[in-house]
């Protein structure tokens, strides 16, 4: 196949190309010896129960104005991020190369292994934890998890409140842990069963 015609190539170091970029600074270098090798799903809306909004993006970017809903009030000053943010709508926006380290996970461990942000890809869906997500959300996050495979040594995705039992909840009960298994069925992932805490330590 002449060069010009050759396809893109899928990733740009840890970004990849089908998301939109938005660099947050709330990131670091993974440890020396961490390789990737698990995928962690989180659901997100600001204020809680609205969508559509760019609260998320400016929270993962140190720009949300504190004053803008009085629910802010209660995580002013936080820093966190996440590797990919998916909308409603399944457009999927990148904050951290996933070369490095997000701040998604907190206090975290899978099988027996402790600090997830260390070896782990964040993934936010926007969604109420506990409620429903829409069909282009999983269409996205089935695309985004076989790219994923096809660069790190993924070998297993959990939620949040897997990783971090009785401290965290998302994605919850509304997330369709079923249908993900038979979506990434090829990548032959460890898939929780349900949502609830499993493999968390």
């Amino acid at each position: 196949m002449p060069a010009e015609c050759a396809p893109a190539p899928e990733w740009r170091g840890g970004w990849w190309r089908g998301a939109r970029a938005l660099p947050s600074p709330n990131f670091g270098p993974r440890p020396a010896s961490a390789q990737v090798t698990l995928a962690v799903v989180h659901s997100i809306s600001l204020p809680p129960g609205e969508f559509g909004g760019d609260f998320v993006q400016a929270l993962f970017t140190n720009t949300l104005d504190w004053d803008a809903h009085p629910y802010f009030e209660q995580i002013r000053g936080i820093e966190v991020s996440a590797h990919f943010y998916v909308r409603r709508n399944g457009a999927v926006w990148q904050f951290v190369g996933c070369d490095d380290r997000a701040w998604h996970a907190g206090a975290s461990s899978f099988r027996g292994r402790d600090n997830c942000n260390d070896y782990a890809v964040g993934i936010e869906l926007e969604g109420l934890e506990g409620g429903a997500f829409e069909p282009a959300q999983y269409a996205t996050l089935v695309r985004l998890c076989t790219a994923l495979a096809a660069r790190y040594p993924i070998d297993a995705i959990a939620g949040h409140e897997h990783v971090a039992p009785g401290r965290k909840h998302d994605p919850g009960p509304g997330f369709d842990w079923a249908h993900l298994a038979r979506a990434l069925r090829g990548l032959h992932w460890h898939i929780p069963p349900a949502s609830h805490p499993a493999d968390g330590g």
